[in-house]
């Protein structure tokens, strides 16, 4: 999530890749045929990203399925915070970073209960909290006086929503794939990654560690970002991706998204959550293959 408030525009961008054509499988048996006898890994950067992009989808998949939701920025740090990170804590009525991710993964453990998918938090610190692993000792002193100095993403605007993964993040990128790899074999199932729309650096690195991985991935227009900002085209050309939208189950969807109290407010200032569809993105050559499994309606 953002560390300001999200206004929906009153219209989303257009997306540009093609469309799934009337003859293509739902999202929801793509994803099942593609995971076999195995499983869906989903991974979710924050707390509430998984069930604020896919939780309609994720409802239906479950009774399909074995789904395992990989929560993978679950932490934050002690003081001193940076402008941007005490900007984010003012607008959850927090006052205390760890005390507040604390909550957040309550929420989440409680909201993926409901749903009955197998919950994984890796516990990775979140971009507005991260420091450098083995700062310089000029860096470390200053960070006392300036915190930006000591963090990988000093700024939200400027470093953290810039679409990047920045180099000081290496490690944190290659421990992530590492993750993926421990919890998702060869042969055992498919990824369902963030396509990292809006550019948050969390959701690209978790896009760029899904692709690294080497497994089979779908990948899910990250909301509510998706209704202020386009997919990157420097990513998505490449797949040659087919769009699939799922549209059954928004209403019960917002109400799981309200499960999520300490950051409803600031992601939906008017207290109403969007019911749009969800999409999904299907690299070539995935749609084509997988059957479309009778899903009771599903779209």
């Amino acid at each position: 999530m953002a560390d300001r408030p999200l206004t929906p525009p009153t219209a989303a961008p257009a997306s540009p890749v093609e469309t799934a054509p009337s003859a293509a499988p739902s999202a929801l048996a793509a994803l099942t045929a593609l995971a076999g006898t195995g499983e869906v890994l989903v991974l979710s950067p924050h707390p509430d990203d998984a069930v604020l992009s896919c939780g309609a989808l994720l409802r239906r998949l479950a009774d399909r399925t074995a789904v395992t939701v990989m929560t993978v920025f679950t932490e934050a740090a002690p003081p001193p915070y940076t402008l941007s990170a005490r900007r984010f804590l003012r607008q959850t009525d927090a006052v205390d970073a760890e005390e507040l991710y604390a909550a957040r993964r309550a929420e989440d453990a409680a909201v993926l209960g409901r749903l009955g998918v197998t919950r994984f938090h890796a516990g990775f610190v979140d971009g507005l909290f991260r420091r450098d692993a083995e700062p310089a000792t000029w860096r470390r002193r200053a960070a006392r006086l300036v915190p930006e100095i000591g963090h990988v993403y000093p700024t939200y605007r400027l470093h953290l929503a810039r679409g990047r993964v920045a180099p000081r993040d290496a490690e944190t990128l290659r421990r992530v794939t590492d993750t993926v790899r421990e919890l998702l074999a060869p042969g055992q199932g498919v990824l369902l990654a963030p396509l990292g729309v809006g550019g948050h650096a969390d959701h690209v690195l978790v896009r760029t560690a899904a692709v690294l991985s080497g497994l089979p991935a779908v990948f899910y227009s990250d909301f509510p970002y998706n209704l202020r900002a386009a997919p990157d085209p420097a990513f998505t050309g490449p797949l040659a991706a087919t769009e699939l939208p799922f549209t059954r189950g928004l209403d019960a969807k917002a109400e799981l998204v309200r499960g999520y109290r300490t950051q409803v407010g600031a992601l939906f200032p008017d207290g109403t959550v969007p019911r749009v569809p969800e999409v999904y993105l299907v690299p070539a050559g995935v749609v084509g293959d997988a059957p479309d499994r009778p899903s009771g309606g599903a779209s």
